[in-house]
């Protein structure tokens, strides 16, 4: 029946698994697709974070580099740096192992963040720097937004 819930019906699957756990049924257990499962959990906590990361720098790149932006930085930019940091910072109160792996996730983040802000303001992909200016703390800072 387990193969049959994996191939058929996850939330049906899981409950079934949550319950032989509850139970401490053993045998029940699909312990290799547990296992994945688990990893899956936390390679998508990661991939959110690294997310919450590019939109952040994004937003951050913009609001440096957007002529337009200088003089009237949009409330909007600023909710949606203001809102991604918060969500990391949540997310490291929950799990604080991943602190350590920032640096990585930023590095992965950045590039994408500089194509983002290239395409979403039009300007050229060299008007925003190859490597992130700020020190990971001062793009997590909710008080840190950069001048021209």
């Amino acid at each position: 029946m387990l193969n049959t819930l994996y191939d058929t019906d996850f939330d049906a699957r899981t409950q079934a698994q949550v319950a032989a756990l509850r139970a401490k049924d053993w045998a029940a257990l699909d312990i290799n697709h547990l296992a994945e499962e688990i990893e899956d959990l936390r390679k998508g906590e990661r991939k959110a974070v690294r997310s919450h990361l590019r939109i952040v720098l994004s937003h951050l790149l913009k609001w440096t580099y957007q002529p337009q932006e200088r003089d009237r930085r949009g409330s909007g930019c600023r909710a949606s740096i203001d809102n991604g940091r918060v969500l990391i910072q949540d997310f490291l109160e929950d799990s604080p192992s991943v602190q350590s792996e920032l640096p990585a996730l930023a590095a992965w983040a950045y590039p994408r963040a500089r194509r983002d802000a290239a395409q979403q303001t039009g300007l050229p992909l060299a008007t925003f720097p190859e490597t992130c200016s700020w020190p990971l703390e001062q793009v997590l800072d909710p008080l840190f937004f950069p001048e021209a």
